[in-house]
This record gives structure tokens, C-alpha cells and sequence, in this order.
């Protein structure tokens, strides 16, 4: 046997390879210290003094925050009237449906509103809707954002279907069915029979009114087919300028949302009696929703909301009890760092027996 001719490899063609060269191909990666972590890095050993101290810090910020935001929270004076069922004449509230939907039926009521706290001006009006999707897919893409901004784009409407021209093709503006479905009920205010103005400048976002609505964009052939979605637009105002529409076109994540109707620049007194006269114009009905007039004061958080409050509250006292357990943990059953008789393998071969 020739030791040489087994010493070197051959390939399949016959040609032989020397094993001595390293492999071109090879998936070794080139080396750094970032790829090989070789890189200062900080290495912190949480001892049970920074994980104590660490816990306390957390809770001595949130809480406070948490005693605040609840403090300011309760702070928030709201007065909340749902009327939806209310301002159906009794005997017609079997077919509410039909009731909504009919030209003759009348659909002015009068409600009645106690003041139970001081309400500082200004006194924001809103109406709140719940169980209307405004989230849906289709309903969020059913509109035309370059139509309301430029008028040159007045035929840009592919995006609005169904609400996008008329049956004779005239582009509609706005088209889509957000601006179809446009809140349309109203509200007049009275107190000791004298009227309170509602202020409704300024109630849309400054951003929205200067960059996504057009100064020269007018209503155009809107609401004019022949099922009516909801509110009518003045052609004579630019849509920068219809700010109840600007409020309306943001649409709201959650089927339960408020929307800024208005401000009433006045303050209210304790046990003020507020007179509202409402026109119930808004279809819920037909998809179960509920509508509710909502006047509310705000604070430094904005309007009431607990829940901020009690998210700081929560994890704060979490992390104290934390804290406290650690360090009575700590006081009780003390043990030195790095002590290598805990590991699992030592503790293993302290308790088995020693041989003879």
C-alpha cells in the first residue's frame, strides 16, 4: 500500500486538493469586538441595596403623580344627560326607527339640568356617541384627503365610494361617508330665561384647519342625494372654516367618544337650572347607539379621567410593597454576595453523604 497516495484527498474528477489551504468559503465571521462583545460595557451587580433603592425611587415618583392626577381628576365638574330615548314622545318610542327617519314627526325637546358644582368658564360643550364605529376600515378610508385640502383635486374621489358623485357624475365635496354621516344635532342653552351663548371658534385643531382643509374648498352637490346621512353644510364657507366638520372628520379609536360641540363663556353656580332645548335630528337608532350631552370644566390633566391617577397609584404601590418585602427579606435572611455555596451544584454535594 502506497502511504502517499492515501494522504492526499482527491476530488471526484481525480484532481487532488491539499488539505493544508483553508477553505475560501468559510462562515467564520470576521472578527471585531462588536461582533466578538468586546466593547466597554457597563455591568451593573444588582446587590439587594440598588434593587431596594431602586423600587423605593419608583415609588416615591409615581405615587405623588398618581395623589395628583386623582386630585385633579375630582377636581372636574361634569354634568352628563343622555337624551336619546328621552326626547321620543312616548308613544312613539315603539318604532324609534320610523320616528328618526320621518319629516313630519317633531323633534325639538326640552331638557333640564342641574349645576351640582361651580363650573369655571370656560364650560365645554360635547356630545358623546357610543356604540358607533367610527374605527371601522371602510368607513376610516371613505374619504379624500387631497379633495378637502386642494381645490384643483374637486374630482379626486376614487377613495369616497359610495358618497363620492352624484347620479348625474358631479363630484361631491366633501365626499366619503365621513363627512356624509356628519353630527347634525344642536343644542340651545338658558338660564333664568335668558340665553347662553355657545362659542364654537376655535373647537377644531389649528393643524387640521391650516394644512388638511382648503381656504378655497367649498361644499359642493353635498348632501343632495337622496338619502341624507346626517348634517348640511353651508356652500358659502370654505371647509377650513367649518370647524363642526373639522371636529367630525377626526375619527375617533374607541366606539364610545366625545367630540367638542362648543364653549359656553360663562360661569355656572351651584344649583344653576340650565334649560336645553335639543333637536334630536341624529339617527343612533337604527344601529343601537346612545347619544349623551356632556358639559365639563377641565383641569391641568384635561377632563376627568381616573385612570391615569390609578395607573400611577398602582405601579407605585406596587413597587413599595416590593421595596419593603425585599428589605425585610433582606434584614431576616442576610447572605453574602457571590456567595458560591447557594449555587444548585454545591448545595447538591453538601447534602449527599460523605464516603468512609
Amino acid at each position: 500500500m502506497n502511504p502517499s497516495s492515501s494522504s492526499t484527498p482527491r476530488r471526484s474528477d481525480g484532481a487532488t486538493r491539499d488539505s493544508s489551504n483553508p477553505r475560501k468559503n468559510s462562515n467564520k465571521p470576521k472578527y471585531s469586538r462588536f461582533t466578538q462583545q468586546e466593547l466597554p460595557a457597563c455591568k451593573p451587580i444588582l446587590t439587594p441595596a440598588w434593587v431596594i433603592t431602586a423600587y423605593m425611587l419608583v415609588a416615591v415618583v409615581f405615587i405623588p403623580i398618581g395623589l395628583a392626577s386623582l386630585s385633579a381628576s375630582e377636581s372636574v365638574v361634569e354634568i352628563v344627560d343622555r337624551y336619546d330615548v328621552e326626547c321620543i314622545p312616548e308613544h312613539l318610542r315603539v318604532d324609534k326607527v320610523a320616528y328618526i327617519r320621518s319629516s313630519e314627526t317633531k323633534k325639538t325637546c326640552t331638557r333640564s339640568l342641574s349645576v351640582p358644582k361651580h363650573m369655571k368658564a370656560p364650560v365645554y360643550v360635547y356630545y358623546q356617541l357610543d356604540n358607533f364605529y367610527q374605527n371601522h376600515r371602510r368607513y376610516v378610508k371613505s374619504r379624500s384627503d387631497k379633495q378637502l385640502r386642494y381645490k384643483s383635486k374637486e374630482h379626486d374621489t376614487s377613495s369616497c365610494d359610495p358618497e363620492s358623485t352624484t347620479s348625474n357624475g358631479s363630484p361631491i365635496t366633501p365626499c366619503g361617508l365621513i363627512a356624509w354621516s356628519l353630527f347634525n344635532d344642536t343644542y340651545k342653552f338658558s338660564l333664568a330665561a335668558k340665553a347662553l351663548d355657545v362659542n364654537k371658534k376655535n373647537i377644531a385643531w389649528k393643524s387640521d384647519k391650516d394644512h388638511k382643509f382648503g381656504r378655497d374648498v367649498y361644499p359642493k352637490n353635498f348632501q343632495s342625494g337622496g338619502l341624507i346621512g346626517g348634517g348640511k353644510l353651508d356652500a358659502s364657507i370654505p371647509l377650513s372654516e367649518q370647524e363642526d366638520l373639522i371636529v367630525w372628520m377626526r375619527t375617533a379609536a374607541l366606539p364610545t367618544f366625545r367630540k367638542l360641540y362648543g364653549k359656553i363663556e360663562a360661569d355656572l353656580e351651584p344649583d344653576d337650572k340650565l334649560t336645553v332645548v335639543i333637536e334630536n335630528n341624529y339617527n343612533t337608532y337604527s344601529f343601537g347607539g346612545k347619544k349623551k350631552l356632556v358639559l365639563s370644566t377641565t383641569s391641568w390633566i384635561g377632563g376627568k379621567n381616573d385612570f391615569v391617577g390609578i395607573a400611577y397609584l398602582t405601579i407605585g404601590g406596587l413597587c413599595l410593597f416590593l421595596a419593603i418585602g425585599f428589605a425585610v427579606l433582606h434584614l431576616l435572611c442576610p447572605r453574602n454576595l457571590g456567595d458560591p455555596s447557594y449555587l444548585s451544584w454545591n448545595r447538591d454535594a453538601a447534602a449527599r453523604p460523605t464516603k468512609l
